[in-house]
């Protein structure tokens, strides 16, 4: 890829001199030396040996910059320290400690001004990736978005104060890897935590370690993993609010605004509705859709659910009656008249997943053990007809040879 755009310059650069001759301009513009380089400003390219299509403006711009060849600095020490390839600086003290990394797009005062190795970084904004030193590839778009990484990548920020500390304490992978921020102060205290997508100002905002975590809308997630234990992974949260106070718990769905604002350490949750969840404590391991907890004392009016009317099942058997607690929509079941008041005993599909593993397990060795006594049928087998073999041999080792005289 690399190679290609090289040749696609040098190509480019032919054609213009194949032009027909123009009229120069009067003056002549300075700044323009051998090689294809472009230099205007105190100690601009200073250093340059072999370097080609290089342009410097501004004072010590590609400072030290002598084979490298592709880039370009404008605005007071952008790249001053660089020697790579094919790096793009525009504002003062951009890309300024740069040296072996490429490829990378500083824009904005400061941005990635302390990157030293790292290549395939975007940072447009002030102070953006202004502390990056190694991290690879990152995109930073704000004033101060990923401000603090320093080695980890894979990171997309974009917003004022998107992600500021994420990758601040340089742990290396996978911590502080493959995150997403997209507005004001989303995910601005992330420091560990990987595998995040906070879309919406302030979205997961105290999150520290926290893992695989998605957040979409302002202040969703907002408290998790405030207090930095790492417990609170896998959640998910859509609309505004939605789990704010959540500190560590995990595997929590809430969908609507507002939606599980009172979950602080519970669990494997699914909440559906705006505010659902609104008048109920912490609790783990339960599904509300569109019922009474969210405050307005009624809940949903109707509730429809397609997939149900033509399937005709008899009360008995393994068939309940579902009831309903009018009190407050808790959903259970009773035995139907079909049942002669007994319990239905609980269907196969419905065992505990660790029976089901066991006889999985069970069976996997079963069959095993009949491969091992197939195998040892067969060793067997071999070893007779070794013993067969090894006794002709000895046989005719013992049979004298009978020469017979002419």
């Amino acid at each position: 890829m690399k190679l290609q755009t090289v040749t696609h310059v040098v190509i480019g650069i032919i054609c213009i001199g194949l032009f027909p001759k123009a009229h120069a301009v009067v003056p002549p513009p300075d700044g323009g030396y051998p090689n294809v380089t472009t230099a205007e400003g105190s100690n601009a390219l200073f250093s340059l040996t072999s370097g080609y299509a290089n342009t410097a403006v501004g004072w010590s711009s590609l400072f030290s910059n002598a084979e490298g060849s592709y880039n370009t600095a404008t605005g007071a020490g952008a790249l001053l320290f660089n020697t790579a390839d094919e790096n793009t600086a525009f504002g003062a003290a951009t890309l300024l400690f740069n040296t072996t990394g490429e490829d990378n797009t500083a824009v904005g005062s400061a941005a990635l001004s302390n990157n030293i190795t790292g290549s395939e970084n975007t940072a447009v904004g002030t102070e953006a990736l202004q502390f990056n030193t190694d991290g690879t590839p990152n995109t930073a778009v704000g004033y101060a978005a990923l401000k603090n990484n320093l080695t980890a990548g894979g990171n997309t920020a974009v917003g004022y104060d998107a992600m500021l500390f994420n990758g601040a304490l340089a742990h290396g992978f996978p911590f502080g890897w493959y995150n997403n921020a997209v507005g004001a102060g989303a995910l601005l205290n992330n420091r560990d935590g990987f595998s995040n997508n906070a879309f919406g100002n302030d979205a997961l905002f105290f999150n520290v370690m926290g893992v695989a975590n998605t957040a979409m809308g302002y202040y969703t997630l907002w408290n998790n993993d405030s207090d930095k234990l790492g417990l609170a992974n896998g959640n998910t949260a859509v609309g505004a609010t939605a789990l704010f106070n959540n500190i560590d718990g995990s595997e929590n769905t809430a969908i609507g605004d507002s939606t599980g604002r009172n979950l602080v350490v519970g669990s494997n949750n699914t909440y559906i509705g705006d505010f659902v969840g609104a008048v109920v404590g912490d609790e783990s391991n339960t599904i509300r859709i569109g019922d009474i907890s969210n405050g307005n004392g009624a809940g949903s009016l109707q509730c429809y659910v397609g997939g149900i009317f033509n399937n005709f099942q008899p009360v008995g058997g393994t068939v309940v009656q579902v009831t309903l607690n009018m009190a407050n929509d808790h959903l259970g079941w009773d035995v139907g008249p079909g049942n002669n008041g007994n319990a239905p005993t609980r269907p196969a599909a419905m065992l505990d997943g660790k029976i089901g593993k066991v006889e999985k397990l069970e069976a996997m060795v079963a069959r095993q053990q009949k491969q091992i006594e197939a195998l040892t049928a067969q060793l067997r087998e071999q070893g007779s007809r070794i013993q067969k073999v090894s006794a002709q041999l000895e046989a005719s080792k013992q049979t004298p040879r009978i020469v017979s005289n002419p």
